[in-house]
Parts: C-alpha cells; structure tokens; sequence
C-alpha cells in the first residue's frame, strides 16, 4: 500500500469513529459498573478516549453468551468450510479498511504507521487467510489397531478461549490468537492491553459484519488487575492464552490452579542474543540486521535481538557499520511516514527503559550512541541507544529491556559467545551469523531458544511455530499448524469389530 503524506494521516486521525465501548455478544456495550479508563496517544499526551473498564461482571456475562454460542453449535458445529468462508470475509473487511485500522493503532500505541501499513496489517491479514484455509484441510488420524477395531484420533474445539494480548503488536496479536482459536470451532474472548484497546473493538465490529455469529468473538476491556484475572480464575474458561511478561505470565499459571485446572499457553519475554562470529561476512548486511532487530517497534519487542554477542576480531569494523546505519533511524511523530521510531507506549514504560538507561551508565557501559529521552512536547519519545563494553553480569545485559537499547558484548571464542547467549533465564529467539555451515548449524543447536535464525534476524513465518524454552513460553507456540494443537482437545475413538466369535466368518 502506498504511503500518504503526514497531514493525510492526521486528517484520517481527525475524522476517525473511536470504540469505547466492550463488545459482548455483537454488540458494544458499556462497563456494568460505568466505569471507565483513559486511553492516551503517547506522541502527544493527548487522551483518545474513555474506555468501559470491565470487571467480573463484565467478564461473567462474556464467559456465559461464548459458552452458550458453543453449545448450540453455531459455530462449533459448523461445517470447516462454512468457517473458513467467514474467517476470509473478515480478512476482506480488515483489507477494506486498513488505512483506518492503521491509523487508529498508530495513535493509540505510538507506532510509526509506515510499519503498520506496510507490515502490521498485512501480515495480520496473511495470518487469519493461513489459518482459515487450513480449517478444512488438517486430517485426524487412523491408529494401527488392527483387524477388530477402528482407533480414531480426533480434534475437537476445546471450548471459550480467553486471549489475553500485549500492547506491543495490537492487530497482529489479535491475529496470532484469533486466527487458529476461531478456526477450530471455538468461542473467543478478547482481553486487550489496556494501553491498545480499539484496535480489538474495531476488529471485533468487523468480525460480527462478516458474520462470526454473537457471542463467539467478544472483547473485554479493562485493566489487568481486574478484567484479566477474572478471565484468568473463570471456571467457564476452558482456556488462556497469554502473551507478555514472564512475570504475568506466572499469574495465569496460578490462577488456572485455583481454579478449574484451564489450559494455559504462555508467550512470555525474552532477552534474545546476536551471535556474530568471527567469519561472518557481509558486515553491512549483518549491521542492517542488528540495527533492525533491535530498533524494530522502538525495542518493544520480546524477539528484539538486545544483546550483540560479538568477536573481538570483527568487532569495531562491524560496530562502525552498526552506527552509521542506526542514524538512519529516524524518531519522532508516529504519524510522518518518514519516521522509523515513534513514541513509548506509555509513561510507565518510557520511565522503565529511561530506569535501564541510568542503570548501564551507572554500571560502567559506554553509550556509543543516543542515551536519553528526546523532547517533543509532551510525547514519549527515546533517543535509539547503543552502549559498549557491557558485560553479561550487567543488568542490561540480564534483564528485558523492552526499548530501544543495545547491549554490546564482546567475546574472544565461540564456546564463549555460546555460554553468554544461554546465560540467560529466556529463551525466545536467538540470531547466529558465521559464514561456516557447520558451525552455523552447531552453533544453532547449542543456543537455547524456540527459534535461531542464521545470517539474518527474523521470527520465520506464518508456517513455522513461535515459542520459546525456559521462562520465555510455556504450554504450546503461536503460528503454524501447531497452534492449531493448543486450541483443541484430542480425543481416541475406539470401534470394537469383534463379534465375539473366533471363526473368522464374516457375517
């Protein structure tokens, strides 16, 4: 889609219809208690909106109109096909109305819109047609059970799922949970962050005019502490799936033990390595990369690649090139098409990374480049930063950032490039670039982490599974077939053939 001008997209900001409301069994509808929270643009401080702040109620009325929209089978029991014809006519209206989709996420979460136009969108598109289109084409599977049975392996829907969502990525998440969730039969209840509501609410209207039957896809909005717990401890709930922090993550675990066991998926945070060895080659290429990977979204990003684990060989030729590409990275009004950085998503995560900043300067790291917040009226921009002569014990090098900063950490081996990679209790993603096939697949191996990518930074695609080891993910991955996996029971059908006779005989 080709870019506008930056007074084109305020124009569509000025005139865009803003979702305020929960939507409940196909409607919008207000909080039970009228209550209601600020959701701010944070490239001006500007408040958007005043959204319906759910609570159990809330929650309890959503729990019960998905469970029933389930049991009757309206889209449960519908036929795959029949589905999938649904799930690809959102897919038309989301592309229908993209600009203003792009637009509305733009303001409210800080991101620049040449991003979300030209990547965002598209791949949550993308996403949902995969997923629709693979309804009708995964098999259970026959057992080998002989001559006197039939075994068969069959998935079911496994009921309400609750999707609980980051405010990094608000329309591809929706996508990630929605697209396999609603593919298998299930109902869907949407909480979002409540930093990036409407792009839910909208996508939610969309659903219901492409024909998601009411009650199957809702959204609850509100804060945490309240609407997202109460999901978390429904006993109506028959699963979550949950990406953010580690820390919240661990909430979602303890509230599916105290209360009806619920399955629980959990994409959590990263502190992801850049391993560059010293064979890589191409190193503007492998500048381009780092640089991406890391200032990618502002840094607000759990696949970001913080930590550059470099050889002292090709060390300064490669950092020369990592800052010169770097200033090209443009920060400032999220809605100027030629900006590459837009604003922090909120005061508490501005103030956050600014807090990590201080810390690896006290801590003895070398700012190379950028180092401090940026003053734009009343917006919550941060200079992108990059900082030498950090060590793996450092708290920069150890804890999840989620902005624009780089770790720079030099190595004199590969067995010691390795051990600093794991050194780390995630294990999201992880980059290797070496010109040594060998030692690319070794090197691959050894690092633990859901997804490696070698001579290039990237999470795979729609058809590769997304997740990571340790206390990056738990109870199953996003994307590919496998997320199909997580969002179904599997059930064993066992036939008798037998008559009860030992002759053989037919009849």
């Amino acid at each position: 889609m080709s870019l506008l001008t930056r007074d084109e997209y305020q124009s569509i900001a000025d005139s865009l219809h803003l979702p305020t409301g929960a939507y409940i069994n196909g409607k919008a509808c207000a909080a039970t208690s009228g209550e209601t929270f600020e959701t701010v643009n944070p490239a001006t401080g500007e408040v958007l909106a005043n959204i319906a702040s759910c609570d159990q109620a809330d929650v309890d009325k959503a729990v019960e109109k998905a469970r029933d929209a389930f049991e009757a089978g309206v889209w449960s029991k519908m036929h795959p096909t029949e589905r999938k014809k649904v799930i690809i006519q959102l897919c038309k209206l989301i592309k229908r109305n993209a600009r203003e989709i792009a637009v509305l996420e733009s303001i409210e979460s800080g991101k620049p819109i040449q991003e979300i136009e030209n990547v965002d969108i598209p791949e949550s598109i993308h996403c949902l047609e995969w997923h629709a289109e693979a309804v009708d084409k995964i098999y259970d599977q026959m057992a080998p059970a002989g001559d006197d049975a039939v075994a068969m392996i069959v998935r079911e829907p496994i009921g309400v799922v609750a999707a609980i969502l980051p405010w990094n990525f608000p329309m591809l998440m929706i996508a990630w949970k929605l697209g396999p969730a609603l593919a298998s039969g299930n109902s869907v209840i949407i909480k979002p962050a409540e930093q990036t509501t409407m792009t839910a609410l909208r996508a939610a209207e969309l659903a219901s005019e492409a024909g998601v039957p009411d009650g199957v896809f809702s959204v609850v909005t509100g804060l945490g502490e309240t609407a997202g717990q109460a999901l978390g401890r429904h006993m109506g709930v028959d699963m979550v799936s949950f990406t953010g922090s580690t820390e919240v993550g661990r909430y979602f675990l303890e509230y599916a033990a105290q209360s009806n066991l619920k399955k629980v998926v959990l994409e959590c945070g990263g502190k992801n390595p850049c391993v560059v060895l010293d064979d890589a080659e191409h190193l503007d290429v492998v500048a381009e990369h780092i640089v991406n990977a890391v200032f990618w979204n502002m840094g607000e990003n759990c696949s970001s690649n913080s930590r550059l684990i470099v050889h002292k060989d090709v060390k300064k030729a490669l950092v020369e090139r990592i800052l010169h590409r770097a200033r090209d990275w443009r920060t400032g009004d999220p809605l100027d098409p030629s900006n590459r950085l837009g604003a922090i998503v909120s005061q508490e995560q501005y103030d956050s990374i600014l807090g990590y900043i201080a810390k690896g300067k006290e801590e003895g790291g070398k700012v190379l480049m950028g180092g401090a917040a940026m003053k734009e009226g009343q917006g919550l921009f941060i200079e992108p930063t990059i900082f030498d002569e950090i060590t793996p014990d450092m708290t920069i090098a150890r804890e999840e950032i989620f902005g624009p900063v780089l770790s720079i950490i030099t190595v004199g081996s590969t067995d010691e490039a390795v051990k600093v990679a794991n050194d780390t209790k995630y294990g999201l993603a992880a980059s290797v670039f070496t010109a040594n096939v060998r030692r690319a697949h070794r090197v691959a191996r050894a690092i633990k982490a859901g997804t490696v990518t070698v001579n290039c930074f990237g999470e795979g695609d729609i058809s590769t599974p997304f997740g990571g080891y340790k206390q990056s993910g738990f109870g199953g991955r996003d994307n590919s077939i496998h997320a199909h996996d997580q969002y179904t029971e599997m059930k064993t059908i066992w036939v008798d053939l037998s008559d009860g006779e030992t002759d053989g005989e037919l009849d």
